[in-house]
């Protein structure tokens, strides 16, 4: 395609649309961009042009740029429905992606008023307590802490989560039937222990998300999880 300087269109919109096509037909993700310079020489059009341009595809989520280093291809986000239950191993692999978790902590303990008040137990009862990184094709996308009924679950272990995804532990080892999930989004600022598990800048908007697991009427997990801003997006269908 070429740049139609007489078209009505502007200039930036129609570069945009050969810079996407070209993307979508001939790129993958974190592939690098050529330069403003050379676009403008490619396309014959001016630097503000093709600054413009890029603008919008960075906010439209098609490009991320890095200082120093060039543009290159934003990776795709997870596009979540919320009237569904999901889990993250199966979003991932829905994306051609190969999901992983590495627990960074786990231990068992007595809670606190705060986690037993979440899963509706009795204070100081005991419970699992795990931080994971969860990685997709070996790029960190969220960090989660989960709390788990120690009654519920008894004979968890470290290494297990470091084998299985905590969902077909949960029905293939325990039976779990699942009835209903709630989820809790609220914007925040990326802290800095954070920030190095994700490996973004400190700071940056990321998403947190509290999610209550039921079993029937009971609580089964409590997990608050950290998502990237820049690779997790949510969408809810509203109907009549």
């Amino acid at each position: 395609m070429q740049i139609d300087k007489m078209s009505r269109i502007p200039l930036y919109c129609q570069l945009m649309e050969i810079l996407i096509q070209d993307i979508q037909k001939n790129m993958k993700e974190d592939d690098r961009l050529p330069s403003e310079r050379e676009i403008c020489e490619m396309y014959n059009v001016s630097r503000a042009t093709v600054r413009q341009a890029m603008q919008e595809m960075e906010r439209d989520g098609y490009i991320c740029r890095s200082h120093g280093k060039g543009t290159f291809v934003a990776s795709q986000r997870v596009n979540q429905e919320l009237l569904k239950f999901y889990s993250f191993t199966e979003e991932m692999k829905k994306l051609g992606k190969i999901p992983s978790s590495r627990v960074l902590s786990f231990e068992v303990m007595g809670c606190s008023k705060k986690i037993a008040d979440k899963l509706s137990v009795k204070d100081g009862s005991m419970v699992y307590k795990m931080l994971r990184l969860r990685l997709a094709d070996n790029k960190p996308m969220m960090i989660e802490r989960t709390y788990l009924p120690y009654e519920r679950f008894p004979g968890l272990t470290r290494e297990l989560f470091e084998k299985t995804a905590m969902y077909d532990i949960f029905t293939q080892k325990y039976g779990v039937k699942f009835t209903s999930a709630k989820e809790k989004f609220q914007s925040v600022n990326t802290s800095e222990e954070e920030a190095k598990y994700l490996q973004v800048a400190k700071e940056i908007p990321s998403l947190k998300i509290e999610r209550y697991t039921f079993e029937s009427e009971k609580v089964i997990e409590y997990t608050i999880s950290i998502a990237r801003g820049d690779k997790f997006e949510y969408c809810i269908t509203l109907q009549k």
